[in-house]
């Protein structure tokens, strides 16, 4: 919890214990202006959330009861009012705990981290998820990158939580339950000057069905404090929303719940990766930020993906050989790229099909996306790397384990029996060595063999023919 936060609950008990004390009684009134005074500051410098609705309600009650100036309320009054209050504390506490503001781990590496995002036009390609043939398509690129220390707020982790309802609905929870999340911050400066190191090696992110482009940042943060540059897209009609800079919101398109219309959707997703990265090159070429003019080394250009994403990631592979390391987070692997097969190095970082069982996956579904990765995986020309992490649920491929407090994360199946803090560090370490081995060409120890430090991993590489 916040500081404010904590601090408008202690005042409101003091002011309920106040009130509820006779010896304490001279010191109620003064606690609950401080209540009152409190949660205004809180909204003002912290930002309210609604989880601290029943603390709000509870100072608004507590300043009128100061001022009240008519008769004496009953002993019954008065216990149910103090009942009420005390009740609205534990919801407010229980909610906060379980619905943090939540704090990532500080990024391991050397460099500071800054971001900036982009608004892309395609002129040459019509919107097919959009009824008028004149729609363009259009993407938003939230770009992360080496930068130099630099004081001031960090940048928000999303920029409004509201537009990512659609995930709290699919997890059966009110609309407003990811509001707050626009008051998480990241260890990234907006707009902060490039760090001085030149250009610097580019990954291009593709999110999951139905979510945002921020939701590997955990991931974002330990590559670009090593040293990449990360683009991560936010595919219109396949996000959960997409707001524009003119405020339009995009929502993810229902048929998006369809299988076979998510498989089609794929070549167009794939589509506005290559778009992303026809896009970077003109961006290093002159950036009209002034930030990454010249920062840029798309000759050593990655892509990673996580579910969809992943699915993304395989096509655009296939498809495109300016990507020269691919990463493919818990995904089916498309027919098409299995049958044609992919020549540049893959890591696939998944789990084994026990732990998709325990979630709940369909038989069906647990064949095709194990089969998939090892039929692809068996077929490689180039590198290929699989990592299977038991015990970690498909939203624990990405920031999910973040979202609520682990008790409330595992009951709404965000995260499996495995620890999720341990599961990050484990993605996050296998992604930077496989980057750096095969963009960077740095020693790469973690993919020669097994490793000590991760027992529980289940590592197969093959080299390439």
């Amino acid at each position: 919890m916040r500081a404010l936060e904590i601090l408008l609950l202690l005042t409101g008990l003091a002011a309920l214990l106040g009130l509820a004390a006779p010896r304490l009684r001279r010191f109620g009134r003064p606690a609950a202006l401080a209540t009152a005074v409190v949660a205004a500051a809180h909204v003002l410098v912290e930002g309210g959330r609604w989880q601290m609705a029943p603390a709000y309600a509870l100072a608004a009650c507590l300043l009128a009861a100061a001022l009240w100036r008519g008769r004496a309320v009953g002993r019954r009054t008065r216990r149910a009012g103090l009942a009420l209050g005390g009740v609205g504390l534990v919801l407010a506490l229980a909610a906060s705990l379980a619905f943090p503001v939540f704090r990532f781990p500080a990024p391991e590496g050397p460099y500071a981290i800054g971001t900036v995002t982009y608004h892309w036009t395609d002129p040459a390609r019509p919107d097919p998820f959009t009824p008028d043939p004149a729609d363009r398509r259009e993407v938003m690129v939230q770009v992360w990158y080496p930068a130099r220390p630099a004081d001031g707020p960090r940048a928000r982790y999303v920029q409004d939580g509201a537009a990512l309802a659609p995930i709290a609905r699919v997890l059966g929870l009110p609309p407003f339950v990811t509001s707050h999340l626009s008051l998480v911050r990241t260890h990234a400066a907006e707009g902060a000057a490039a760090a001085a190191l030149g250009p610097r090696p580019v990954l291009v992110f593709s999110h999951g069905r139905g979510g945002y482009r921020q939701h590997n940042t955990y991931m974002t943060e330990a590559l670009v404090s090593r040293g990449y540059v990360v683009a991560a897209i936010e595919h219109p009609s396949a996000a959960a929303g997409v707001v524009f800079p003119d405020g339009r919101v995009t929502t993810m398109d229902p048929r998006m719940m369809d299988e076979g219309f998510v498989d089609r959707s794929v070549a167009v997703l794939a589509q506005d990766v290559r778009f992303v990265a026809d896009r970077l090159a003109a961006l290093d070429a002159g950036d009209p930020k002034g930030l990454l003019t010249g920062r840029l080394d798309l000759r050593r250009l990655g892509l990673f993906g996580v579910s969809l994403g992943g699915m993304t990631t395989a096509a655009a592979c296939q498809q495109d050989p300016r990507f020269r390391a691919c990463l493919i987070l818990d995904a089916v692997v498309p027919p098409e790229v299995v049958e044609a097969g992919l020549r540049q190095p893959v890591m696939w970082i998944s789990r084994d099909v026990a732990t998709m069982r325990a979630e709940g996956w369909r038989e069906a579904d647990v064949l095709e996306t194990d089969g998939s990765m090892r039929a692809a995986f068996a077929g490689l020309s180039g590198d290929g790397y699989l990592v299977l992490i038991p015990g970690v649920f498909h939203p624990g491929f990405a920031d999910a384990p973040f979202l609520a407090a682990t008790p409330v994360a595992r009951s709404l199946g965000l995260v499996g029996p495995a620890e999720p803090r341990r599961a990050g560090r484990i993605m996050n370490a296998y992604a930077l060595a496989f980057f750096d081995r095969h963009l960077n060409g740095a020693p790469a120890p973690l993919l020669d063999g097994p490793p000590a430090a991760w027992p529980e991993v289940i590592f197969e590489s093959r080299r390439s023919r």
